[in-house]
């Protein structure tokens, strides 16, 4: 069984020691030499996911020195999770911990102030940051005040256990049945647990050994006869674990708090002012018994609270280690789980899902096993990729993984026909199906295999269009194939997975670099190339109305809007474009985990937020027009830890959206669920394929997966009634009318099919006419995307479109202009004049990203109307999306970006400008800067205007 700190563990180790995981320019720090006999300063913090404790349990504490002497910082692992200990400024980093109990350290001369921090993917974010500072003169120790114990009838009570006994204490339940501890380390609590009590005695309600019991233990009421009280807490972070402070008159809770999930008794500070005269109680709470549910997560051994020395104090008292409720991240009660390894058919009946909704089993082991991908052809059948050779790639030839047909042939939502297409392939993790053949992710290729349409079988060997994708992570490969509006094919890879993307044989020039974001390929112009960089692990990627893509991720905040040439929030590693300096953050208002201690800590506990952090496909449904309105147009993923199915709410905003949480579509009440992905068919009905496995996070050990169970099931209303189709065989003016089909299944099935039956006159007249005359938008633009893929529309006509009253069509004309990377000088006048007119970000932000395809220098126009377009400086996108359209014209011509950067109204532009020029690091580079800074000087001194010189100088005296 695998305890959660161990599936923690895995996971981050995953992540931490992956090479490129972290900045790698920072030097180790010296070690201490064996024959120094001391330092001048010496301090010893315990390292965690929370933060840095000091041995007195204050987190992330200020450490101090006087200038020149030497310092040492040990730092010892409190958990199996990677950490370490660097100085920002000095740039010295201790050696990488891996298991509990590991120590390093860092040396070094305090001469200025700094931050010390652990440089491991997002655990600085977590709260692994703090202080050091150099003082002048002696440091000094604070000097707490006495307390005194309160006292009834003229007698101390023994709030502080020091009669070794529960005197004037209460309790219930078995948790307090044996609780006055007189050790340290405690009996019961883990044997390097520093517990740190005040004189003989303290109490716990259990610790890490007997945490399983519930209870009670309550003070009598005493008067508060000053204004402040203190007393010592530790133990769980949990909403069943806390202190309390009642009043006797009336049982109300004045103040509560809970231990901060360390072992070590820190005070706390309580104002008793209102309460004066009046009396209390204290009462000790445990209703947490820790007990995990899931089969492979163990239990929860912080599930109980640790107390001591209850005093008053006539004014405020201040301890230099004093815990208070804002420094904690409380966790609720574990999620309840209902079921776990379940048949298909009791999986499906225990599902919750909204009225008029029902869920059913479609097809399970042994007809479907290790389902990894799927979709549907131009018949609706489900085209399934089986991942038997996951987690390792076979030795060539040994591939196991195979592609199946299942088809309804009778409408009772069973897929009672499976046909085997092929078998004997490796590492499957994406399919998709269209242009003659099915394309399938096999890391390191992009394979296309053709289809024999009357067979239902290969009609030749697989054809290997790209090769180079990485296998670092077989968890992050290739993944989510889906045709875009475009005509392109569209996918995902994962941020700790480094591919190296060409044609066979082509060179590392002819290649494109990725390791996490959005890519896309062309089925007949075969190019190959990189639509949007970052975010983290992306299982899932889908089209709304309008074209515009989105993708669902995991670790990280969820929701991504997908831009061309945007660069996104990155889990681990760097931009492949060092001058990036910052990336756009998702777009979701929330995430669905609970705290701010990263999401892992939600695990299981977030029942409240969603589910957890660990999703996987995404579907915006535009299936049935039948389906109540609240269901269509939001996106839909699955929430792995969650065991539920996510919606959000996506609503424009500027040039982009805001996805707001929507209430849960589905619960599987099943911890084995593992929904990869959705699609919905030509009767609106959606279906689901489970990769049904209790271990629900990636090993590369194959034994941990489970390897004969998986199931597909469908989701209906009760308004979907069954057709069956098969488009392939319509007419093109059949085709044609399918674009105005209220179920995008099939305006996207009929765009695919057109596109591979290639140009057609007829077709174009048609479509033209629903271009021009349609009065919906979003119908128009189904014909312009029908157009574009059927070579149907030409620059001219799409020129016209610039002019068009909806913001979509004209951005998306900008797009499709833009898709050769060879734009005519017309096209650039226009979108220089766009530029300076155009009323909406969404065209603004059409236009940065085209000119991201184009050479530099032909970029200056569009640009130096877009920076000065004020409306866009608190755009969610914009800011960021010009700088990435504007630093390749940096190094072109240095006095020209910095003369453009000046007038720039939107925010980034100048101070990330001034710092490209200061990369460049030549004398022509510091004399810009020179010119740049003696203009500064002549301006307005604004606080912005000091700010920009001061960044200046500071590059004038690096270089």
């Amino acid at each position: 069984m695998i305890t959660l700190s161990r599936l923690l563990f895995l996971i981050l180790l995953a992540v931490c020691l992956h090479p490129n995981a972290y900045s790698s320019n920072l030097n180790s720090g010296p070690s201490k030499d064996k024959k120094a006999d001391r330092y001048d300063r010496e301090y010893t913090l315990k390292a965690s996911i929370l933060g840095y404790f000091d041995l007195d349990g204050k987190r992330n504490p200020v450490l101090q020195a006087q200038k020149g002497e030497t310092v040492r910082i040990k730092i010892v692992n409190g958990e199996p999770m990677t950490h370490d200990i660097a100085l920002e400024k000095l740039g010295i980093r201790s050696r990488v911990l891996v298991e509990t109990g590991d120590t390093a350290s860092i040396v070094f001369k305090a001469v200025n102030s700094d931050i010390y921090y652990c440089t491991i993917p997002g655990h600085r974010a977590a709260g692994m940051v703090g202080k050091f500072e150099v003082v002048d003169g002696p440091i000094k120790k604070e000097v707490t005040i006495a307390g005194l114990t309160p006292k009834k009838g003229g007698k101390d009570l023994n709030l502080n256990f020091e009669k070794g006994s529960l005197q004037d204490w209460k309790a219930t339940g078995d948790a307090f049945a044996s609780p006055i501890i007189s050790e340290d380390p405690s009996p019961v609590h883990e044997k390097d647990m520093k517990i740190g009590f005040s004189g003989k005695h303290f109490i716990t309600s259990g610790g890490t050994k007997n945490y399983k019991g519930t209870g009670t233990l309550t003070s009598v009421p005493f008067t508060v006869t000053h204004p402040f009280a203190s007393f010592k807490v530790s133990g769980g972070a949990l909403q069943d674990t806390r202190v309390e402070i009642v009043r006797a008159d009336n049982d109300e809770v004045f103040f509560q708090i809970t231990g901060a999930g360390r072992p070590t008794l820190q005070p706390v500070v309580v104002d008793l002012t209102p309460l004066l005269n009046k009396e209390i109680y204290v009462r000790i709470v445990d209703n947490e018994t820790g007990i995990s549910q899931i089969p492979y997560i163990g239990d929860d051994t912080w599930a109980h609270i640790n107390f001591d020395d209850f005093q008053f104090y006539p004014e405020r008292p201040n301890f230099s280690n004093e815990l208070k409720p804002s420094d904690i991240v409380i966790l609720p009660p574990l999620d309840p789980v209902i079921h776990s390894g379940l048949s298909g058919k009791e999986a499906a009946d225990v599902m919750t899902t909204h009225n008029g909704f029902s869920v059913k089993l479609a097809a399970a082991e042994p007809d479907v096993i290790r389902p990894i991908s799927f979709t549907t052809d131009a018949r609706g059948r489900l085209w399934v990729a089986e991942a038997h050779t996951y987690p390792i790639r076979a030795p060539e030839g040994q591939g196991r993984d195979r592609v199946l047909i299942f088809e309804d042939t009778n409408g009772d939502g069973t897929l009672d026909k499976r046909k085997v297409f092929m078998e004997g392939l490796n590492l499957i993790s994406a399919i998709e199906v269209g242009m003659g053949g099915v394309w399938l992710g096999s890391a390191p290729q992009l394979l296309f295999i053709p289809v024999d349409e009357k067979t239902d079988k290969p009609a030749g060997p697989p054809q290997v269009l790209l090769d180079g994708w990485g296998i670092d992570d077989t968890h992050e490969i290739l993944n989510s194939f889906r045709w875009g509006p475009d005509g392109w094919l569209y996918g995902t890879q994962g941020v700790f997975t480094h591919s190296n993307v060409g044609k066979p044989g082509a060179p590392n020039s002819e290649r494109t670099k990725l390791n996490a974001g959005v890519w896309r390929f062309h089925p007949t112009s075969k190019k190959f190339e990189l639509f949007s960089e970052g975010t983290s692990n992306p299982w899932g990627i889908d089209f709304n109305d309008y074209g515009h893509s989105f993708i669902t991720v995991c670790v990280i905040p969820h929701m991504f809007h997908a831009i061309q040439g945007a660069r996104y929030q990155r889990q681990a590693g760097e931009h492949f474009n060092p001058y990036t300096y910052n990336d756009i953050k998702q777009v979701g208002d929330h995430v669905h985990w609970v705290g701010d201690r990263g999401p892992h800590a939600g695990n299981f506990r977030s029942n409240a937020k969603g589910g957890g952090h660990a999703h996987a496909g995404a579907m915006i449904y535009l299936g049935s027009e039948n389906w109540p309105e609240e269901y269509r147009n939001k996106i839909y993923m699955n929430n792995i830890h969650g065991s539920r199915v996510n919606t959000d709410v996506l609503e424009r905003r500027g040039s982009g959206y805001v996805a707001l949480h929507g209430e849960d579509f589905l619960l599987t009440n099943d911890t084995w669920s593992q929904w990869l992905n959705f699609r919905y068919d030509p009767s609106g009905s959606v279906f689901a394929i489970d990769w049904y496995d209790k271990n629900q996070c990636h090993s590369p050990n194959p034994d941990v997966h489970q390897k004969t169970m998986g199931r597909i099931f469908k989701i209906s209303h009760e308004t979907d009634e069954w057709v069956q189709v098969n488009l392939s065989k319509a007419s093109n003016m059949d085709l044609v009318k399918h674009q105005l089909n209220k179920n995008e299944w099939y305006v996207r099935t009929a765009r695919l099919i057109l596109q591979e039956r290639g140009p057609n006159k007829k077709v174009h007249r048609a479509l033209k006419k629903i271009l021009n005359e349609n009065p919906d938008v979003s119908r128009k633009l189904r014909a312009l995307w029908a157009l574009h893929v059927t070579e149907g529309i030409s620059e001219k006509e799409l020129l016209k479109l610039l002019d068009h009253e909806s913001e979509y069509i004209r951005s998306w004309a900008i797009q499709l202009m833009a898709e050769d990377k060879d734009l005519s000088d017309a096209a650039l006048k226009r979108f220089a004049e766009l530029a300076k007119t155009d009323n909406t970000a969404l065209v603004r932000l059409y236009l940065t990203s085209a000119i991201q395809r184009i050479a530099p220098e032909k970029r200056w126009e569009t640009l130096e109307a877009l920076v000065q377009r004020t409306e866009d400086k608190d755009d969610h996108n914009m800011p960021l999306m010009l700088w990435y359209a504007f630093e390749p014209t940096v190094p072109t011509d240095m006095n020209r970006a910095a003369d453009l950067a000046l007038k720039a109204k939107v925010p980034h532009v100048l101070p990330y400008t001034i710092q490209r020029i200061g990369a460049i690091n030549s004398a022509e580079s510091v004399k810009t800067l020179q010119d740049l800074q003696q203009r500064l000087e002549k301006m307005e001194g604004s606080h912005e205007n000091h700010e920009i010189q001061a960044l200046i100088k500071k590059l004038l005296v690096k270089n």
